[in-house]
Parts: C-alpha cells; structure tokens; sequence
C-alpha cells in the first residue's frame, strides 16, 4: 500500500519483491530513497542482505525500513546504515520522508511507531509481478488457481506474547474502507486472480466489517473464492456466521493453534486450549470449510509428550492433509521487542541476542527435543522440491519423534486426504530456510 500513498503524493515508487525478483542494480543505483519492507522475520533477515548491497551499489542513497519488524529492531538498522525506522501505520509517514529529502532535509522526523489513523488510498499493485509469479492455490483435484491478496484491516485487538502484532500495534487495529477493497479486488481480478487471501492478522476482530467485505465481493465476483485467518476464539464466538463465510466462497481458514499445552497456551497467552481447537476443527469442518492451523511444537516448554499428543490430535481428526508438514518443525523465536522477554521463565533461559540469526537464542531442557526439531526440519527440508503431500511426510515425522521418545515405530499409513491449500506455506515467524537465503 505504500506505493499507493507515494503516487498519490506525486512520486514514481519502484518496486522490487525480492521474494520472487532479483535486486535491479540499475533502479538502486539511480535511487535517492530506498525503503526496504520487513513486515516480518524472514523478510528482515532478507532485507538486511539486500541493504548490504543497496548501500555498497549506491553509499550516498537514504537507506529506511518501514514494517512490523522495523521498530523492534532499530538499534540494529540503524547500526547498518539505515536513517529511516518506521512501524505501525508507517505509509504516510513514508511521504513525509520522501517530501523532506526532496527539499534536502533528513529523511528521519517523528516517531518511529505511528499508530495515527489513515486515510487509507488504493494500493498500486500494478508495480509488483505478475500474480503468476506467487504462491497459488491448489484445489483437492490439483487444479491450481491465481490468488490475489487483499488487506480488510491491519494491526490486532489482541496480545498474544509470541506474536511481533501486539509488541508494536499494542492492542490496537484500523480498518480499511469497504468501497476501496472492493476495488482493489476488481483490478486483481482485472489481472487474473480467481482466488483472494485476506492477509488481515485476523479478519474476524471486526466480525461485521468482515462480513460486510465478504458479501460485498461475493456480490459482484460470486465464482471467487478466499481464505483468511482468525483466532479460535474467534472461530468459536462466530461459529453461527461460518456457515455464511462458506456460503460466500471461504475454502479455509488459517487459526495460530500453536499448541496443546495448557502451559505452553498459558504462556503465550493464546486464549484458548486444546478442546477450544476441537471445537474449532468440527465447527469449521461443519460449515463446510477446512481450518489450516499453524504451530509452534517446540518451545522450552513443550515435552516430547506434547509433541506425540499433537501428531495424535491431527491423525485423530483426519487432519493430515490440511497440516503443512513445516508446521511440525516450527520453533519459538524470541526476537527484539517481544512480549515474551519479559517474563521470567523466558528471562532465565535465553542468551545474548544472537545479531546473525536477529532473536534470543534458547536451548530445550530436554536434549531429545533440540534433536527432533532439527531431525524433523531435515527432514522436510530435504523433501521440499518433491513438493510431496502431507500424508506422505507425516508417517516418517511421527516415526521420529516416537523413536525420540524411546518408543516402538509402527508402519502408518494415512489415506490420502487433500484439502485445498496455497502451494507456498505460511509460516511468518520462522527462521528462513537455507533455500531461501541462498536465492537471494
């Protein structure tokens, strides 16, 4: 959406997605202002490598960060070469910027969290690459779709401690005018999208405002289908608007399970525990859509027994196929700024703050944990480019983590349960894999 705000103030943004584009060494170069996105943990630690080679193309040009990663870790930016750290609701203060070097002042001016509400302005999509070019959606039958995506409110209401939304939105979120989506999504669709993400931290913290948005789009674009994500809380405070959602073209819905453990729940204050998910599993299950959950298995906290009753609970609700394998790898990340630093079961146990790898490094009670959660990530890691189906992963991961716990290894075998997914996993906050730092 930045570029949107730029345009309109008159300017001529460029855009490079280093997710999907190599860096153009003939933009940089030309470039007085260079404003690097790390809206989160793989895109910082990506960013970092790209300012590296921004300011040895151009050491002249300004150098900022904008995105929910960028306050967290200011000192650190700044310590890189970077005059300009914004987070929050940072677009307009982007402009601001960029008018302060055209009239030869500093880039750098105010807070470095804006939390102002936005006249928000259409977002220039029209910059980035083609959407072939990104992640798509796969249907149960392989059918592959374009997907578009599409933000109906930013920031979050909530406070869970291991999410980097609360640490600098504090509880706050703002949503975007129902007339402007809409109109994003028909030049998406314009471009080829038959499938739209809502990327909203969770679409249900205004449940009306979602609604609205969903019926709105269903209204004008009815063979367009979407996904979102959402709290299970919420998924359970709304389950009677579900079958609704589905109605409306949802496919699925991603929800931060992240764990079973009532203590580990307790600890990142999820708001909800294991049968609250169970609920959830059968409520969106009913309506007609599947629920996605994304997972933090291994924290300080988390036992080898935790680990054998979560791959239990995804085998027992036939949810083999709606859990990307990386899931079962994830590994809490304590980086700059989080809310879990203050507490004092994470204050005993973590280091100095490990600048490569940009977060507080840990190590598991329990040596069996720290070998499966890098037993299993090898695992997955060295099958990726076989783009394998769930089904056939999970066996070998529960084969490991029961020969970690000294267990007898039975042949499993799971029948083939596909459920509409994109083809690129999710998984903000963790580390990024050694695939795509070499891309870069």
């Amino acid at each position: 959406m930045a570029a949107g705000f730029l345009t309109e103030a008159g300017f001529r943004p460029r855009a490079i997605d280093l997710s999907v584009q190599k860096l153009d060494e003939a933009v940089v170069k030309e470039a007085r202002f260079v404003a690097i996105a790390i809206p989160m943990h793989t895109a910082l630690r990506l960013g970092l490598r790209a300012a590296e080679r921004v300011l040895a193309l151009n050491p002249s040009v300004t150098l900022g960060f904008y995105g929910l990663y960028a306050p967290l870790n200011e000192s650190l930016l700044r310590a890189r070469g970077a005059t300009l750290v914004l987070g929050g609701e940072a677009d307009e203060a982007l402009v601001e910027a960029a008018r302060r070097l055209e009239r030869g002042d500093s880039a750098q001016s105010g807070p470095d969290v804006v939390l102002d509400r936005l006249r928000f302005v259409l977002p220039r999509r029209d910059v980035l690459p083609a959407l072939d070019r990104y992640a798509k959606l796969r249907l149960p039958d392989g059918e592959e779709r374009l997907v578009g995506y599409v933000e109906a409110s930013r920031g979050c209401k909530h406070l869970c401690r291991h999410c980097p939304v609360p640490a600098v939105y504090g509880g706050r979120f703002f949503v975007i005018s129902p007339e402007l989506i809409v109109e994003d999504v028909r030049r998406q669709v314009a471009a080829g999208a038959q499938h739209l993400t809502f990327g909203d931290p969770d679409f249900l913290n205004g449940p009306q405002h979602a609604l609205r948005i969903a019926r709105l789009v269903h209204a004008e674009f009815p063979s367009l289908t979407f996904d979102f994500t959402a709290k299970i809380e919420h998924l359970l405070a709304e389950r009677d608007r579900l079958p609704e959602l589905a109605a409306l073209g949802c496919l699925f819905i991603v929800s931060a399970v992240e764990s079973l453990s009532p203590r580990v729940l307790s600890l990142l204050d999820k708001g909800h525990s294991a049968a609250d998910v169970d609920a959830a599993v059968d409520a969106v299950r009913a309506a007609g859509m599947t629920l996605r959950p994304s997972l933090m298995p291994f924290t300080p906290w988390s036992t080898l027994d935790d680990y054998l009753e979560l791959l239990h609970f995804i085998e027992h609700k036939q949810m083999v196929g709606a859990v990307d394998p990386v899931q079962l790898t994830i590994r809490l990340l304590l980086p700059p700024g989080s809310l879990l630093l203050g507490l004092p079961e994470v204050q005993s146990i973590i280091g100095p703050l490990d600048e490569a790898r940009l977060t507080y490094p840990w190590v598991h009670p329990d040596p069996r944990m720290d070998a499966l959660q890098s037993a299993v990530s090898s695992l997955c890691g060295n099958r990726a480019d076989a783009d394998l189906p769930p089904e056939v992963l999970f066996p070998d991961i529960v084969a490991l983590a029961r020969a970690a716990a000294g267990l007898p290894v039975k042949a499993l075998h799971i029948a083939p349960s596909p459920a509409p997914r994109l083809t690129e996993s999710w998984f903000c906050c963790a580390e990024p894999t050694d695939r795509q730092l070499d891309s870069f």
